[in-house]
């Protein structure tokens, strides 16, 4: 019977790392490689099962834009990230994991528009939806961005 190795929790991770004597068996142990963007980006697809013309869709982003972050051509800023974690029906660690592969700053519960895309994120709202709730609380949406 084979068990499937469950990823560590990033805690969990800097616990093991700062209590090792040596960095190569936790590196090899841990088999920590660097993951980029465009990987993550195709993991996703194929986890939700999606083609990338239907993100482009769903995220509010032109097509052309979505492809490029897809090829690696361009990154996204922080939030057209959102947008395309929205598009791609990403959970809240997915978005996070995301946004740090973006190379932008991760949503943070103490700021008021961050708050309102985590809530909206963990209730399943779309990005109408989502910027719908943005607007009605004073907060600007997320299409603005574009």
């Amino acid at each position: 019977m084979t068990v499937a190795h469950e990823p560590r929790l990033t805690e969990e991770l800097l616990d093991r790392l700062l209590a090792t004597d040596n960095i190569d068996a936790y590196l090899d142990e841990e088999h920590i490689v660097d993951h980029d963007l465009t990987d993550y980006l195709r993991t996703l697809l194929d986890t939700h099962d999606l083609k990338r013309a239907a993100v482009a869709r769903e995220s509010g982003l032109n097509a052309t834009v979505v492809y490029d972050i897809f090829s690696g051509k361009s990154r996204p800023g922080r939030d057209h990230a959102i947008m395309l974690s929205i598009g791609l029906n990403c959970d809240l660690r997915e978005t996070q994991r995301l946004l740090r592969l973006a190379g932008v700053s991760e949503l943070w519960c103490k700021q008021r528009r961050d708050a309102i895309i985590i809530w909206c994120i963990e209730h399943g709202f779309d990005l109408a939806a989502t910027d719908d709730e943005l607007q009605r609380l004073g907060e600007r949406p997320l299409l603005q961005s574009k």
